[in-house]
């Protein structure tokens, strides 16, 4: 990965700080602010996977995980 390749640099850990290659999605929505056909995608890397989808499942958000592969479709939901 270089700083150059923007596909690799949005296939990272969403985490703070973390630069690991992402391994699964995790899909969710806040539904106060979100319509029920808005998702948002964090991509998570596999130590980071779990915390992540603890942390979004803690606050009452939908969210699920799907494995992710870079070199798939890019993720047709709203990243961020």
């Amino acid at each position: 990965m270089t700083a150059s390749d923007p596909d690799a640099a949005a296939s990272v850990c969403s985490r703070a700080g973390c630069r690991a290659p992402a391994t699964t999605q995790i899909v969710w929505r806040n539904p106060r602010i979100h319509t029920p056909d808005r998702r948002k995608i964090w991509l998570a890397c596999d130590e980071h996977a779990a915390y992540l989808h603890d942390y979004l499942a803690a606050r009452d958000f939908p969210v699920t995980s799907e494995p992710f592969s870079a070199s798939a479709e890019p993720p047709t939901a709203e990243s961020s």
